[in-house]
């Protein structure tokens, strides 16, 4: 996580403890932060629908309006996935029980912003984000993976057949004819069909879920190797 800008979105009331927390976090190295305060849900939403690329919310419970619990299902709702980390002014384990039901991954009291404990919970949380979607994204392209090679297997196993009965007739039509002509566009066949037949084992083999560009935003699978 050096030489990167941590982006912080904090959604907090009070003016002066909003304060607190940006020149806490600015001290803080060898990472940067960079701290945006909101002081309620709606400026919450307004803030990330022109920006959704934060790395973290610190979210405080008790909150104008809507509380921290209220916003953070509305972010969920309307599809927002970065991770968020309450701040409470004590530990409560009612709000704690709430709070991890919605999938919260942390929650500190307000006291620890001036101490180590409120950036290496920033960044802990961030890490295990990364590491959740990169575990997604492996489970996700192995699904794909296995979606292909059912696909592929149905398919090699509807054309089994006339692809045996078109080499058959490609090799009896070579043998009977001496034309050079028909020769040729028959050999061309033939290796036509071969080259069906490679990539058909590849797909069937298919270990990784490589693709390429094929035209503008059409893209397809590299049976290149």
């Amino acid at each position: 996580m050096e030489d990167r800008r941590i982006q912080v979105l904090l959604v907090e009331d009070n003016k002066d403890f909003a304060k607190l927390v940006e020149v806490f976090l600015r001290k803080h190295r060898p990472e940067t932060f960079s701290v945006t305060w909101k002081e309620n849900g709606t400026e919450t939403l307004a803030e990330l629908a022109r920006n959704p690329e934060f790395d973290v919310i610190l979210m405080d419970y008790f909150l104008p309006g809507q509380n921290g619990l209220e916003i953070t299902r509305s972010l969920q709702q309307r599809g927002f996935r970065m991770p968020v980390v309450f701040l409470t002014v004590n530990k409560d384990f009612d709000l704690a029980v709430e709070v991890m039901k919605l999938g919260v991954e942390d929650y500190l009291v307000k006291e620890e912003i001036s101490t180590p404990v409120l950036p290496k919970t920033i960044i802990n949380v961030i890490e295990r984000q990364k590491l959740k979607d990169q575990l997604t994204a492996l489970e996700i392209t192995q699904k794909r993976l296995e979606a292909i090679q059912e696909l592929v297997v149905r398919i090699t196993h509807e054309i089994r057949l006339p692809l045996d009965a078109m080499q058959s007739d490609i090799a009896k039509l070579m043998k009977a004819n001496d034309s050079n002509n028909l020769k040729t566009y028959l050999t061309i066949i033939a290796d036509n069909l071969q080259r069906i037949e490679k990539k058909i084992v590849k797909l069937k083999d298919l270990k990784t879920d490589k693709t390429v560009t094929y035209i503008k935003d059409i893209r397809m699978f590299d049976l290149s190797e």
